[in-house]
């Protein structure tokens, strides 16, 4: 069923979770045990994230090397897994960055003939690895390129003009939001206008990163919302589960962490800072849920741990 579809008909507030495959060559077994937790919740739909080929810089015998460390295989596995094994709707991410569009279509093709319905378009971040182009191959450099080639084969056009009888494909096609703006983004106004640019190229819901206060989140809404945007637009979270997540978490993911919440870890020992992060969780989802969200997506990558504990707090 589409994303679309699910948040059209639930009869209750949705929780999602997004995850990532095993690293290359990696056991399988612990990610099978994170969704036989996960599934306990009834997600309509679980992300998959995808990876893209990375330049990586080891300390070696003769000094420091460069080395392009190859894309983290998993995510049409996982697909497949989710889909015929658990029931689940998957939601593969599709991206620009380390991808061709050739093997973009080559990989939707595959989805297709899973039955997935679903995909997240973006860019992708900047690996410092920029795949050398063959003769005759081409790239999306934007979501908005990728969301138009989706977009494309959902109306039977291929990359082989002379398929004339390619049968369409039926992606619902999910994109990103920043509440606080991409970090490149000059400004929030001009960031949500290329959210209206991808919806109008052909997506069909968004997802927010991760945010700590909602405020940022209810502003990005509003501000979509003034330029025409009506599509849903599904808040990201995360549980802080660390102190050294209170400088990863903005280094990576450019977002903030409330004072009150930073003050709060710093001020505590080690192994109370998840029930901090659990808390400060419970808060943000149940005014976002009063709110009227139809939906919540909880970044939780590769651990249950943390959303074992605030599952048990929300009454849904």
């Amino acid at each position: 069923m589409k994303v679309i579809d699910h948040l059209a008909q639930s009869q209750r507030p949705l929780i999602s979770f997004e995850i990532i495959p095993p690293l290359r060559g990696g056991n399988v077994k612990s990610l099978l045990v994170l969704i036989d937790d996960l599934v306990k919740y009834r997600p309509p739909f679980i992300d998959i994230t995808s990876h893209a080929a990375e330049v990586i810089y080891e300390e070696t015998s003769k000094g420091i090397q460069r080395r392009v460390k190859r894309k983290r295989p998993g995510t049409l596995g996982v697909c497949a897994l989710l889909q015929n094994k658990y029931q689940i709707d998957a939601v593969p991410h599709i991206l620009c960055q380390g991808f061709t569009r050739e093997e973009t279509e080559d990989f939707l093709i595959e989805l297709k003939y899973l039955g997935i319905d679903n995909v997240l378009a973006v860019r992708g971040d900047d690996s410092g690895y920029e795949k050398p182009l063959q003769h005759g191959r081409s790239a999306n450099r934007y979501a908005c390129d990728l969301v138009g080639q989706i977009a494309a084969m959902n109306r039977g056009r291929y990359l082989e003009e002379d398929l004339l009888d390619a049968e369409p494909s039926d992606f619902c096609v999910g994109v990103g939001g920043y509440p606080e703006k991409h970090f490149e983004a000059p400004n929030l106004q001009l960031d949500a206008r290329r959210v209206k640019e991808k919806l109008e190229a052909g997506a069909h819901y968004v997802v927010t990163q991760m945010f700590f206060d909602n405020r940022h989140y209810f502003h990005f809404v509003e501000v979509c919302r003034a330029l025409g945007v009506t599509a849903p637009i599904i808040p990201g979270l995360k549980v802080l589960s660390s102190g050294k997540q209170l400088s990863t978490i903005p280094s990576n993911f450019h977002v903030e962490i409330p004072a009150e919440l930073s003050d709060e870890v710093l001020a505590a020992k080690p192994e109370h800072v998840l029930d901090i992060g659990v808390e400060w969780a419970r808060r943000q989802l149940e005014e976002l849920l009063l709110s009227g969200v139809p939906s919540a997506h909880f970044y939780i990558m590769q651990s249950a741990a943390a959303i074992k504990r605030l599952m048990a707090k929300i009454d849904l």
